[in-house]
């Protein structure tokens, strides 16, 4: 490891030497233009030796002076890659610096029409920020820039990856509508998506139809029950419950998914708890219809006797009839907020019946 570190001191100073030859009044009659080559050799030389010592910030210095050479000798693709080498080397010792080096490579990208290897480098940014950074703010604002070049490429399962992401943090700092919107956009875009990329060409076998279709279907829904889970959370419960009930059959409609419906239904009956007793009555009724199997489950007795309590008043029971399905199926940190604002309506109606 040390010996590796000497050679690459060497090579450093070597190249350093290359640079003050090729500035002299003889050196610019005598293939100046070389010796800035040779030094750009010694630099990468010394980078990738520092690296085999684990001499991470050295490397990324090393770099990134091959990187200034490369740009001001106008080879400027090679540039954005000893950037971006530099900032590999940057991110185990140094993350500021290692996203510094990453939009200098950006600005590179874009200034040479490479959207998608500068949305790829948007999303190593926002990763950094996740991880290493720490900074929720600036990880979405890179997101939805890596999004917005990955659009405009027409790579839309991309710009869905990135969006998704933001929508998440968008969800963490409480931007509940930010991310309902995100979530909604994309359920607009996934369908589509999946679909476009097996129909290129005309090329579609029978099966191949139905797998694009099940992927479609699967990635629309899985942005739909996010969208559901913040329209209740911001008590928008007419829309969660539009979401639910619409997952819930198409699930029915899948022997796969089948057993999944309980889930939805179970949760969309919960909304209908939030805004009167007598529609989730009408709606778990309704359920069963559907899926007769859904009147033996847990989640339908829980309901119904969530229903009966609240109509008699009774908090102690509503609470005891909670805990004893909680002992057995865990209830999540959405379940929870939703049965506690449900119980809070014993104390605020006096008369629920």
């Amino acid at each position: 490891m040390a010996d590796n570190e000497q050679k690459a001191m060497q090579l450093m100073a070597e190249a350093e030497k290359k640079l003050s030859s090729s500035k002299s009044f003889l050196g610019s009659l005598f293939g100046g233009s070389s010796k800035v080559e040779e030094a750009v050799d010694c630099y990468l030389r010394a980078a990738n030796l520092f690296k085999m010592a684990k001499k991470w910030a050295q490397a990324g210095n090393a770099f990134c002076s091959a990187a200034n050479l490369h740009l001001k000798a106008g080879v400027r693709h090679d540039a954005a890659t000893n950037f971006v080498d530099a900032s590999n080397c940057y991110k185990k010792c140094d993350p500021n610096e290692a996203v510094s080096c990453l939009l200098k490579a950006i600005e590179i990208y874009t200034d040479m029409g490479r959207f998608t290897v500068a949305a790829k480098q948007h999303q190593n940014i926002a990763e950094l920020y996740e991880t290493e950074c720490v900074d929720l703010a600036r990880a979405m604002q890179h997101y939805e820039q890596a999004a917005d070049y990955f659009r405009g490429e027409e790579s839309t399962s991309s710009a869905n990856k990135c969006m998704l992401k933001l929508a998440q943090y968008a969800a963490q700092l409480e931007h509940y509508d930010k991310a309902i919107q995100i979530y909604e956009q994309v359920h607009c875009t996934a369908s589509t998506a999946a679909w476009g990329d097996y129909c290129r060409m005309g090329r579609l076998l029978p099966r191949e139809v139905a797998t694009a279709a099940a992927e479609a279907t699967s990635s629309a829904n899985k942005c739909m029950l996010k969208l559901a889970q913040y329209a209740a959370q911001l008590e928008h419960y007419d829309k969660a419950i539009q979401i639910y009930e619409q997952i819930a059959k198409s699930s029915l409609d899948n022997s796969l998914l089948k057993y999944s419906a309980k889930e939805y239904m179970f949760r969309a009956a919960l909304c209908h708890l939030c805004v009167d007793i007598l529609n989730a009555q009408h709606a778990i009724e309704k359920y069963c219809g559907l899926y007769p199997a859904f009147a033996d489950t847990r989640e339908y007795k829980l309901v119904k006797e969530l229903i009966e309590h609240l109509e008699e008043q009774n908090v102690d029971a509503f609470t005891e009839a909670v805990k004893t399905y909680d002992s057995i199926s865990r209830l999540d940190q959405w379940y929870t907020t939703i049965l506690v604002r449900i119980k809070k309506q014993i104390n605020d109606n006096p008369d629920l019946r």
